[in-house]
Parts: C-alpha cells; sequence; structure tokens
C-alpha cells in the first residue's frame, strides 16, 4: 500500500527522534519514498547523517544551502508530498503550527502542504496534558490535521505517563491504514446535497431560509480530501467548490430533485445536507409585484420529497443520510423522519444550541441510527464532517 508513496517526515526536538530511524526504515522497507526536514534542535538528538542513510536523501534543515545557493522550495514539498508525518511533534512545533508562525523549514512546509498531515506529538506528561497544549492540539485537529495520540510509559524525565510518542511500528500502521482507506474509498461515489433553495415569488422575490452550505461544503471537503469521488448538487450560494469534487449548482427545490433523482442511482451513498425548502408559491409573478397598502397573499403548495424518494430509490448496497433541523421535541422528530425516510442515519442539529444551525463555522450533533443516539460536543463543522464520515464509512 505505500509502494510509491511520497513521504515527508518532519523531525523535531525531542528525545523521542531516535525513534525516527526506525520509522524512516519501516517506510522504505514499505516501498516508500521519504525526505526527511529536520529542525535544528532534532539535530542535537539524532544525526542527520544517520537520517540522510536511512532515508537514501538528504537532510532539509534550512531554507537554502549557503555553499551553493541552492533553495530548499517548501511550495515544491507541498506540492509533491503524499503525505507530511511530524514524528516526534514537540510542544514547541505545535504551538507554532497552530498559530501559523513559520521561522524554519518545517513549519513553513507544513503551512505550504495540500496533502494531509499527521502528527505524533512527543513530551513530557504535564507538558502534554497543559491546556495550552491541549487546545493546540485541539486547534490543529479543527485544521483537518491527523493526531496520533502518545502513549503512556516511562518517560526522559523518569516520570512515568502520557506523553510518549506512539512506537514506530504503530505509526506505520496508521500510515498503511490511512493509505489502504483511501485506496478503498477512490471507489466509492458519494452525492451531497447542500445549501438553501430559493423559491421565486416574482423575478424580484424569492421564500429562502438561512442556510450558508457550511455544513454540506465541509462534507463534501472531507470526502475528497479522504479519496472519495465526490459529486455535490448546491444550491445559491457564494462558497468556493472544494477541491476534487464536481460541483452542480442549482437554485429551486424542484431542480434540486430533479438532478439528485437522476444521479442517485449511480452513487454508493448519498448525504442530503441541503435545507430544502418545504414549500413554493403556487403561482410566480412575471412582473415584479408593486407594493399596496392591501394584505398580499400567497398560496404556498408542497414541493417534491427529496429524502422520501430516494429512500424509496434506494437498493440494499446504496446507503442514505439524512439531516434534521428541530426547535422542539428534536430527538422523536428526527427518528421519525428517519424511518419515515428509509435513511441508513439522520444528523440532528437543535437550533436551541448555541454555536450550532445556519451560518455558524461550528455545530453540535447528535447522530441517530437504528442501533440508538450519539451525541456530540460543540466542534468545527470541518470535524463535524469528520465524525459523520467515519460513521459512513463504517456502514459502507
Amino acid at each position: 500500500m505505500l509502494r510509491g508513496k511520497k513521504i515527508v517526515l518532519g523531525i523535531t526536538g525531542s528525545i523521542a527522534a531516535y525513534k525516527s530511524a526506525t520509522l524512516i526504515r519501516l517506510l522504505v522497507k514499505s516501498g516508500a519514498e521519504v525526505q526527511t526536514i529536520m529542525t535544528l534542535c532534532a539535530k542535537e538528538f539524532i544525526t542527520p547523517l544517520t537520517i540522510a542513510t536511512l532515508s537514501t536523501k538528504p537532510v532539509l534543515s534550512e531554507f537554502f544551502n549557503e555553499r551553493s545557493g541552492d533553495w530548499h522550495s517548501h511550495v515544491d514539498l507541498g506540492l509533491w508530498a503524499d503525505l507530511f508525518v511530524i514524528a516526534p511533534a514537540s510542544a514547541n512545533t505545535m504551538a507554532k503550527m497552530a498559530n501559523g508562525i513559520c521561522d524554519n523549514l518545517l513549519l513553513t512546509t507544513y503551512l505550504s502542504m495540500r496533502c494531509e498531515v499527521m502528527i505524533a506529538p512527543a513530551m513530557d506528561l504535564d507538558m502534554f496534558s497543559h491546556q495550552a497544549t491541549q487546545k493546540n492540539i485541539a486547534t490543529l485537529q479543527s485544521f483537518g490535521n491527523i493526531v496520533i495520540q502518545p502513549a503512556t510509559g516511562e518517560l526522559a524525565s523518569g516520570l512515568s505517563g502520557k506523553g510518549r510518542m506512539e512506537e514506530p511500528e504503530a505509526i506505520h500502521k496508521h500510515i498503511e491504514h490511512y493509505f489502504a482507506s483511501k485506496h478503498e474509498n477512490a471507489k466509492k461515489k458519494i452525492l451531497i446535497t447542500a445549501g438553501p433553495t430559493y423559491e421565486p415569488i416574482d423575478p424580484v422575490r424569492f421564500i429562502g431560509n438561512h442556510s450558508s452550505g457550511k455544513m454540506g461544503f465541509a462534507l463534501a471537503e472531507e470526502l475528497a480530501r479522504n479519496n472519495f469521488d465526490v459529486t455535490l448538487i448546491a444550491g445559491p450560494v457564494s462558497l468556493p467548490t472544494p477541491s476534487n469534487c464536481t460541483r452542480i449548482d442549482v437554485t429551486t427545490a424542484n431542480e434540486m430533485y430533479e438532478q439528485a433523482v437522476e444521479l442517485f442511482p449511480q452513487f454508493d451513498a448519498a448525504i442530503l445536507c441541503a435545507a430544502v425548502a418545504d414549500y413554493t408559491p403556487k403561482t410566480v409573478s412575471g412582473q415584479k409585484i408593486k407594493r399596496n397598502e392591501n394584505a398580499l397573499s400567497i398560496e404556498l403548495i408542497p414541493n417534491k420529497d427529496i429524502a422520501k424518494k430516494l429512500g424509496e430509490m434506494k437498493t440494499a448496497q446504496q446507503r442514505l443520510v439524512g439531516f434534521a433541523l428541530e426547535t422542539e421535541n428534536e430527538t422523536i422528530n428526527a427518528q421519525t423522519k428517519r424511518i419515515k425516510k428509509n435513511l441508513d442515519f439522520i444528523v440532528l442539529n437543535s437550533l436551541q444550541d448555541s454555536g450550532a444551525g445556519f451560518k455558524h463555522d461550528t455545530n453540535k450533533i447528535k447522530i441517530i441510527d437504528r442501533e440508538g443516539i450519539t451525541s456530540f460536543e460543540l466542534k468545527s463543522k470541518l470535524l463535524v464532517a469528520k465524525d459523520i464520515i467515519t460513521k459512513l464509512t463504517a456502514i459502507l
């Protein structure tokens, strides 16, 4: 699974740097091409000669070679790599990563990386448990970085606790699993609906809602990052298209319905994240309706139900995920919707939760399936997307 993969390995100042030698050997033996970057402090713990010999590539540390003037381009490294692994990652390096500080080649490379970043922290137990470190780790995870939790054991200080960098063999398995998942995911096609729909009243006005599309786009971004084949049906939002996603823009609920029904048979799963208008005006005025002193009545008729239709179409091999935004009797209403629409699971948001719902960059959800309810704390929508995709991957 690692043959031909291009891996950048960052090594920071930690006694655990000696473990990097074993990790490099395991990666090279598995067929990976490994380019190492060492911080100045890392060189105090293990020599560049050892690392270069094992990786068969010169160690990068400075921005340029003082003798030849050769530039070590962090941008090129960011484009070259299939995975960036930082092992060991010191508390100092993680703090800088979390705050966008780039005062060495490793950090500038981190900020230039287009691939996934995997971090293996290493430090003393009190440093690891400190609120500042935990906050920085949470920030890095919110960026989408993968954190390999340190082990509990004897530390360099003589104390025993959590902070010991995970063993090279375990990190190697994490890396193998990552690429194996991407290989399997590449075979899967996922359809997502996102954003609001606008139902026209006249050429100027419409009925809509406050959906920003952020949750659906976060799902598309995370799925694409994990190598799924993603098609995004987007309502009227101004968000940029996530990388490696096919985007289809629609405006009305009926347009979204037509696209979803036509495409769904070609997909392994659909995630219905869009806030689709339940009703649309029965008639649409061809001209702008002028203001007058009389009350204006608009007769509304139900829109076609996308979730219900796809639930009826779904085969035994397909999976269907829905969303429910509720203001009362949240769990009961969501569970009823899951059963009625033949959903494999439903993601519940409540407008009663601060920081959740429309327009926020965070969300707080419950995932409900036939087995029960799993609750999650408030977190960034990218991390919420990870939770949802983890659940979907498990049932795919």
